[in-house]
């Protein structure tokens, strides 16, 4: 590694270290048991993504000789090496948790995840049946044989590899079941005692039953195994149009099914012939296969996690609407007239902010015009519903639809479908850049003018992660903000090529020098003896340039703050270098997603810096291969509330964990009782009681709140 190269940090190691940080939360004692067995759940869900997306795009560069290296100087082959190493390492650490702490603790509380030969003669008698009449019509054993050639084995399924024998004869056959995903991978047994559950894995069902799926053959051995394929499809994009757009796109989903595998996962114990026939099968060397340290069914316990025991899990949060939305009967765009609206889910409701603002331009009949991005959303989207009742009214309504938003293409290409159908303007987005911006405009005719009120956020149109996923949106009609916002779906939809934007910051049109001249001033201020200083809060920190830039300010002594989810390239508290930035990640029972910008700008008063809030991480991909929107807050309370947020995390002594100079990371421990309380139960009491205070005093539509 090169003397520069030591200045950052690997990405992959550092999202593997992340993915450490989730699995400790399962080993957290202080947590109920459920919330530690949904972690651990996330944890194995998050190597699946990993292994999808960066796994499959490290082998294609191996593979094809592609002459690059990683920001630390890595090339592709030192860090497939290094992601085995660690990816072993954090296997067996979740192995351990679950045999000696986790499947214990359950059991103590009744919960009971059996085999077989666990069940009571009544249980074995109802498993059998459901097998028979539920399990058994819909299995398709695969057989591999001259006529017969090795099956499709699709991404992430579940399969069991039988080896079988002819009677009388000696050769050994190969036959592959696909455990069908439409059942639970583990089966609640019903009818059991109150208080207690039991359950048995669906694998484990199919595999008490395989003769009766081949009779009369010899059955030698049984082998669990999953694959994991790459979704990193290396898809040309046409320059013909978007229609053209969306078939590339369904195409490429279609493709997936066929991709190459970049693991295969097996149980212990495996039968050696099965092993090395699926190796050779799938043309798979040793580095590609992972042997689970438990029966594969472990990897995904939803319906354990599931289980609706209040004592064993947290206690539900309920977002509090926002005062100032309180009364249902103000219209929405009055209140936002007279002040701007900052909300911050999942401490306020999106379904009474954001979802309430889309439904009441949706039947407003002053309302002209609609138009929005749509990054993700949820399977029975109420936005999107508002959306085709708004065209079926006779109103504008255009949406932009991002086809390549990573797992979520299908259920897009299906909304484009319907919202094509219902006269809804779809646009494809920019040939060459991911829409990942989260801005809605509304026009409206007001008495002789035309007024404009957009939401710019930095999370999904998606009404299930508002409830999770922690974010901020603006609700807004200041005209320097509305308008640029008309100007930018202007180069959505027919390609204006406007690039001289006053207020918002977009990628990839002046987001990445904006950035770096507000780095850049901080740097001025120092040097000038002006107050200065920088809190930065993103999932995750990879620019080059930007690093440099942070590493050059704290060198001339601006203080920056970091607060990052996922992995950073930076080092920070390296001498010389980055002695004046701290860094930290949140790591909590909500997933930290808002993206913050705050700079001092020379201010004596913290609250007269400059906040922005956006879409944008400080990655390569996010300011120059992503259209983003960063829009500044200008009103004083929003500005309260973001620095109340900020200091109340860079405090947090229950959540926070510390990174250090080598990419490591400590987790703060509570030095009393009152610091056992995190930063996030902390804002959602906060929200609580601003609802509380709102109630007892004037709630008329002239009230202060």
């Amino acid at each position: 590694m090169s003397e520069e190269g030591q200045h950052f940090l690997n990405r992959e190691l550092g999202w593997l270290k992340f993915n450490h940080r989730v699995l400790f939360q399962a080993k957290d004692h202080r947590l109920p048991l459920l919330e530690r067995i949904k972690f651990l759940n996330i944890f194995n869900t998050n190597f699946d993504e990993f292994f999808m997306k960066r796994v499959g795009g490290l082998q294609r560069q191996y593979f094809v000789q592609v002459p690059t290296s990683s920001i630390d100087g890595l090339n592709p082959e030192d860090q497939l090496r290094l992601i085995r190493k660690n990816v072993l390492i954090l296997n067996d650490e979740m192995s351990d948790l679950l045999q000696r702490d986790l499947l214990p603790q359950l059991k103590m509380h009744n919960i009971h995840l059996l085999h077989w030969h666990s069940l009571s003669e009544n249980e074995q008698r109802w498993a059998h049946h459901f097998f028979r009449d539920k399990i058994f019509p819909v299995l398709t054993p695969m057989a591999v044989d001259l006529g017969h050639p090795f099956p499709l084995i699709s991404n992430l399924s579940m399969s069991l590899a039988v080896s079988l024998q002819n009677p009388g004869d000696e050769d050994l056959l190969f036959a592959r079941i696909k455990i069908p995903d439409i059942f639970p991978v583990w089966l609640r047994i019903p009818n059991t005692p109150p208080g207690e559950e039991k359950f048995i894995s669906c694998s484990e069902l199919i595999q008490q039953h395989l003769s009766e799926l081949f009779p009369r053959m010899t059955i030698k051995n049984v082998m669990a195994f999953r694959v994991t394929r790459n979704l990193d499809i290396d898809a040309a994009e046409d320059e013909e149009g978007a229609e053209d757009l969306l078939e590339l796109i369904e195409e490429e989903v279609r493709q997936r099914r066929f991709a190459e595998v970049v693991r295969l996962e097996y149980g212990p114990d495996a039968d050696p012939w099965l092993l090395q026939f699926l190796t050779d099968e799938l043309e798979l060397g040793p580095e590609d296969v992972y042997v689970y340290p438990l029966p594969l069914e472990y990897k995904n316990l939803n319906e354990v996690s599931g289980l609706n025991i209040a004592s064993l899990k947290f206690k539900p949060w309920n977002p509090i609407t926002l005062p100032v939305l309180a009364d249902e009967s103000v219209n929405i765009f009055n209140i936002i007239k007279a002040n701007d609206i900052l909300v911050h889910h999942p401490y306020d409701s999106f379904t009474t902010s954001v979802e309430r603002f889309i439904q009441t331009a949706a039947q407003d009949p002053q309302v002209l015009a609609i138009k929005m991005t749509l990054y993700r959303t949820s399977e029975q989207s109420p936005i999107v519903h508002s959306l085709i009742r708004a065209a079926e009214s006779g109103k504008q309504v255009v949406c932009i639809v991002e086809l390549k938003a990573r797992m979520d293409e299908e259920r897009n290409i299906y909304w484009a479908h319907a919202m094509e159908r219902a006269g809804i303007h779809v646009v494809y987005g920019i040939l060459g850049l991911k829409t990942h911006a989260k801005i809605a405009l509304v026009v409206r005719h007001e008495k002789d003018e035309y007024r404009s009120y957009v939401h710019i956020g930095t999370g999904n149109y998606h009404p299930q992660t508002a409830k999770v996923y922690t974010d901020m949106g603006l609700l807004t009609s200041r005209n320097e903000l509305t308008n640029e916002v008309v100007e930018l779906f202007h180069y959505l939809t027919g390609r204006s090529l406007k690039t001289d934007y006053q207020h918002l910051l977009i990628a990839p049109v002046n987001l990445k020098q904006s950035l770096l001249s507000l780095i850049a001033k901080e740097a001025e201020n120092a040097q000038q003896g002006l107050p200065s200083g920088m809190i930065i809060k993103v999932n995750n920190l990879e620019d080059r340039t930007l690093i440099e830039a942070l590493y050059r300010a704290s060198q001339l002594g601006v203080k920056i703050q970091l607060i990052v989810r996922g992995f950073s390239c930076l080092r920070p508290q390296v001498k010389d270098l980055s002695e004046n930035i701290s860094l930290i990640s949140i790591i909590g029972p909500f997933l930290e997603h808002s993206r913050i910008y705050y700079f001092r700008n020379g201010q004596n008063n913290e609250i007269e810096g400059r906040f922005f809030i956006g879409s944008a991480d400080w990655m390569n991909r996010n300011l120059l291969g992503r259209l983003e929107v960063v829009c500044p807050v200008e009103d004083r309370l929003g500005k309260e509330k973001i620095w109340e947020t900020l200091q109340l995390m860079l405090k947090d002594q229950r959540l926070a964990w510390d990174m250090g100079a080598e990419g490591n990371y400590i987790q703060r421990k509570p030095q009393n009782v009152e610091e056992e309380i995190g930063s996030q139960d902390i804002l959602g009491e906060k929200a609580r009681f601003r609802s509380q205070i709102f109630k007892t005093t004037d709630t008329g539509p002239g009230a202060k709140t």
